[in-house]
């Protein structure tokens, strides 16, 4: 069961009026079937929901209707089935198109939950978009990898019309473990930006310390095993971990070519507040070398590359000086 944490008292849910279906749940349109939304919309599917997604790759709506959900060739065709939507996307583009495509074709009183990172100031922009149609954006970006989606083990942060959030519960429990109600529209996003922050450096700083202590000749899986038990464990030494263990970077559960963008919206708050962040900014240069290595379609756990790749010349040049000092003995 999904674990609920309000921050503050949240109003108590509404009787809503459900499209009719063959279950006794609402249909949800997924519009974006990334690895995320894909994910999300096939847990939707197996707790019961009658899922109608659409994306721009083909390909990924008819895995949705191998899941068992009701692929679209267009926005409209899920606006007509649908009263319930999560927009999962790539861009603020994106965002802007598809919100207009809803307010064009979709039900007023409809509920849209936008899991997205985005800048706030475009998802304010779809709201206003929205609501001139009558229908209700929720802020509701989640905490989690594409990993963790496929496994339910996502958190939602809500921020938006608390009323509306209520009536989205049934489905946020459909695809995540737990939603935190973080106030109003755009809290959301800016508790995402935070959570990402301590992404960008714990993923780093897992690298690290894996590097070193498999250059002392420790066993990498026995590291991940022993020290995600440990006082220095992370989620993300959890998560990243085993991928840099076993260097399977090459499933993407987050691309380093998409986390560019995460990272960009973080660095713009910094500056704008005047926060310092030297840590943040010490992962800066980590993030830009993965891309220039060519692991721009890889998992950011390809950041263990770029940092083997670094220290190889250096352990080169350590071990050749070691050996000087051999013969000048």
């Amino acid at each position: 069961m999904t674990t609920t944490r309000n921050l503050k008292p949240r109003s108590a849910p509404v009787t809503v009026k459900r499209i009719p279906t063959t279950s006794n749940k609402p249909s949800v349109g997924m519009i974006g079937l990334g690895i995320m939304g894909s994910a999300m919309a096939e847990n939707l599917v197996k707790a019961g929901f009658p899922v109608h997604g659409y994306d721009t790759n083909k390909a990924q709506t008819r895995r949705l209707q191998k899941a068992g959900g009701t692929g679209h060739a267009n926005i409209a065709g899920v606006a007509q089935e649908c009263e319930y939507f999560v927009l999962s996307l790539p861009s603020v583009s994106a965002l802007n198109a598809v919100a207009g495509e809803l307010a064009a074709d979709g039900r007023r009183g409809s509920v849209v939950a936008e899991v997205s990172t985005l800048p706030i100031e475009a998802k304010e922009s779809a709201r206003v978009t929205l609501a001139a149609a009558g229908m209700i954006l929720l802020d509701c970006p989640l905490s989690g990898t594409g990993a963790q989606a496929k496994n339910r083990d996502l958190a939602v942060y809500a921020s938006g019309d608390a009323k509306s959030i209520q009536r989205f519960v049934p489905i946020f429990e459909g695809f995540a473990r737990a939603r935190y109600d973080v106030g109003s529209f755009g809290k959301g996003m800016q508790m995402k930006l935070v959570a990402n922050l301590l992404v960008a450096i714990h993923n780093v700083s897992t690298a690290e310390a894996l590097l070193m202590g498999t250059r002392m000749g420790l066993d990498a899986a026995t590291m991940v095993r022993v020290l995600a038990d440990g006082a220095g464990g992370s989620r993300m030494f959890q998560v990243r971990g085993p991928m840099m263990a076993d260097r399977s970077w090459d499933e993407a559960m987050m691309k380093v070519e998409v986390w560019q963008k995460d990272m960009r919206l973080i660095g713009d708050t910094l500056r704008d507040l005047a926060v310092p962040a030297p840590l943040f900014s010490a992962t800066l240069p980590i993030y830009h070398a993965a891309m220039a290595l060519g692991h721009a379609q890889n998992d950011t756990a390809a950041v263990y590359d770029v940092l083997e790749q670094w220290a190889a010349p250096l352990a080169k040049k350590t071990s050749g000086t070691k050996a000087k000092a051999r013969k000048k003995r």
